[in-house]
């Protein structure tokens, strides 16, 4: 898949989650795929480190996520798309927060149980 098309496929992807967000949720899934769209490049291994615009957003999501619904719902809307997109690497999503400087609390990985966030 090309740049254009992986990004489409990304927004896609996470626009299509909106229903597993709770009415309290402070972020959509459309938001959440904004922000995780430049993320792909590493996950996917085809950029050595996160694009600048991948930490950023991803620290936007993680002080946004105030509240348990706020985590859970961001993190399925995240686990539902990586899932989905073909490429991901688990030891490259894994490797997001420490090269972006965001503690979440709980490893991210392609089997993150997201009810299990507190």
């Amino acid at each position: 898949m090309n740049t254009a098309t992986s990004t489409s496929f990304f927004l896609f992807l996470f626009s299509s989650m909106l229903f597993l967000q709770s009415s309290h949720a402070a972020v959509s899934c459309s938001v959440v795929a904004m922000k995780a769209i430049p993320c792909v490049a590493f996950v996917t291994g085809k950029q050595p480190k996160p694009a600048p615009g991948c930490c950023s957003g991803l620290q936007q999501l993680a002080h946004g996520a105030v509240t348990v619904v706020d985590r859970r719902a961001i993190c399925q809307c995240l686990e539902s798309g990586v899932k989905a997109f073909p490429g991901v690497q688990d030891r490259l999503l894994s490797q997001i927060p420490s090269f972006c400087g965001i503690k979440i609390g709980f490893p991210v990985s392609l089997n993150t149980n997201c009810n299990k966030i507190n």
